[in-house]
């Protein structure tokens, strides 16, 4: 059993299944989490710009716009981590919106319970950031690089200039700082990151990556920041150990 209960979080559910949002959310009450449903992708971005919410559920079927366009319009609105929530499971899909931002994607054969212990997760996630030993330390700052990331408010600046990561990208670079000079195996960031049994193919690791190194200006031959080890994993350069 999970320890981690609700505490009040605001969750956003953006789905016209008004039988689905009615169950999902009297099943969320009962565990502490207000839960504000909207049934069009409109009113789900209206939502999103009135109020702050800590996690937003996201279907991917709406009657008005696609769950794509959606995700397009949380991401330049909101650093809350958006769940996305579909009928299919393809990889393709999966890719597609991790690379749009999203910070989890669940087919909706999910049981109330798998979706529960995915909202966790995710908000573990953002609230369980620590410190590398080493870094420098100012309110919870670390500092590598010209890279300077605040867990506390997960803002990030690159050479001072504001950087502008999802959640689970801000994580998972994070999570590698940490261990600057370690590698970690694509398992060990999948674990880390989901209560799940991942296939040892699965790229969501891989994509997020790809992202970080076009935000960050990483050049994967000669990089700054995150090296492929190759057949090993991924790894967060040391400062003594960069590219001149």
């Amino acid at each position: 059993m999970d320890g981690y209960a609700g505490k009040g979080h605001q969750v956003l559910l953006i789905d016209d299944d008004s039988e689905f949002c009615e169950l999902m959310t009297d099943y969320l009450d009962v565990h502490s989490f207000a839960v504000s449903s909207v049934h069009t992708g409109t009113a789900g971005i209206e939502a999103a710009r009135r109020q702050e919410y800590d996690v937003i559920l996201l279907d991917m079927l709406l009657p008005d716009i696609s769950g794509i366009e959606v995700l397009r319009h949380l991401r330049t609105e909101t650093r809350a981590p958006v769940v996305i929530l579909s009928a299919h499971n393809e990889e393709t899909d999966r890719i597609v919106t991790l690379e749009l931002g999203a910070d989890d994607y669940v087919p909706k054969t999910f049981s109330a319970r798998e979706l529960l212990a995915r909202i966790r997760v995710v908000l573990r996630r953002m609230e369980n950031a620590g410190l590398p030993e080493g870094s420098d330390r100012q309110d919870g700052m670390l500092c590598m690089h010209g890279l300077c990331m605040n867990p506390q408010t997960l803002k990030v600046t690159l050479n001072n200039e504001p950087l502008d990561l999802t959640s689970m990208e801000f994580q998972l670079l994070y999570h590698l700082a940490r261990g600057a000079g370690r590698i970690f195996s694509r398992e060990d960031l999948l674990n880390l990151f989901a209560e799940k049994e991942w296939n040892k193919f699965d790229r969501c690791v891989d994509v997020h990556i790809s992202s970080l190194r076009k935000k960050l200006g990483d050049n994967s031959r000669c990089p700054t920041y995150l090296k492929t080890v190759r057949g090993l994993g991924y790894m967060f350069i040391k400062q003594s150990d960069a590219w001149p």
